[in-house]
C-alpha cells in the first residue's frame, strides 16, 4: 500500500513541522484523507480549490468556464503560495496544481509532499459520484483519468512519499501517512 522512492529533489521523507501538502489526481482522496489526516494529527486543514473559490467568489468551474485553465491555475499557484506559510497544518490541492513549474517547486522547497495515488479505474469510480470536475465534461472519466495519470503521474512522483490509495477505508491512506511521517 505504501512505497517511498528518492527523486533527485526529494527531501527526507520525515515530518519536521512544516506543511503536509497532498497531490494526486481528482478522486484520489486528497480532500477527505486530508481532513482525516489533520484531525488525527490536531492540524489545520485547508482545500486550496475552497480558498480559490472563497478568493474568487466563484466555484473551481465557473472560473474555468469564464476566464479558462491558464487562469485558474494562476491563480491556484497564488492562493498555494499563500498557504504554505511555514505553519504546521494540511494542504490538499488539486489535480493540476503540482504541473505548475512554480508551484511544484514552492510545495517541494516549503512542505513535505504526499503523492496520493491510485490506478484510473478507481478514480473514475470516485469522480463519478460528482459532476464538479471541469476537466471531465463531457468525456468518460476512465479516458480522461487514463491520459492524465500517463501524463502526470512521472511528475507526482517527484514527491517524496507516495501512498497507493485503493478501495479500502481512509483511515488506511492516514495511518500510512502518519508512520511513513515517522510519527
Amino acid at each position: 500500500m505504501l512505497q517511498t522512492h528518492d527523486t533527485p529533489n526529494a527531501r527526507k521523507a520525515r515530518w519536521n513541522g512544516e506543511p503536509i501538502v497532498l497531490v494526486g489526481l481528482m478522486g484520489a482522496g486528497k480532500s477527505t484523507v486530508g481532513r482525516r489526516l489533520a484531525q488525527k494529527m490536531r492540524l489545520p486543514f485547508v482545500d486550496a480549490d475552497h480558498e480559490i473559490e472563497l478568493a474568487a467568489g466563484m466555484t473551481v468551474t465557473e472560473i474555468f468556464d469564464k476566464f479558462g485553465e491558464p487562469y485558474f491555475r494562476d491563480g491556484e499557484r497564488r492562493v498555494i503560495a499563500r498557504l504554505i506559510d511555514g505553519e504546521p497544518k494540511v494542504v490538499a490541492t488539486g489535480g493540476g496544481a503540482f504541473m505548475n513549474d512554480d508551484t511544484r517547486a514552492l510545495i517541494l522547497e516549503q512542505s513535505i509532499a504526499i503523492w496520493l495515488d491510485a490506478e484510473p479505474h478507481v478514480l473514475a469510480e470516485r469522480v463519478q459520484r460528482r459532476d464538479t470536475r471541469p476537466l471531465l465534461r463531457g468525456r468518460k472519466p476512465i479516458e480522461v483519468l487514463t491520459e492524465l495519470s500517463a501524463v502526470r503521474n512521472p511528475i507526482y512522483a517527484l514527491a517524496p512519499i507516495r501512498v497507493v490509495s485503493q478501495d479500502a477505508p481512509h483511515d488506511a491512506t492516514v495511518n500510512a501517512i502518519v508512520q511513513e511521517l515517522g510519527l
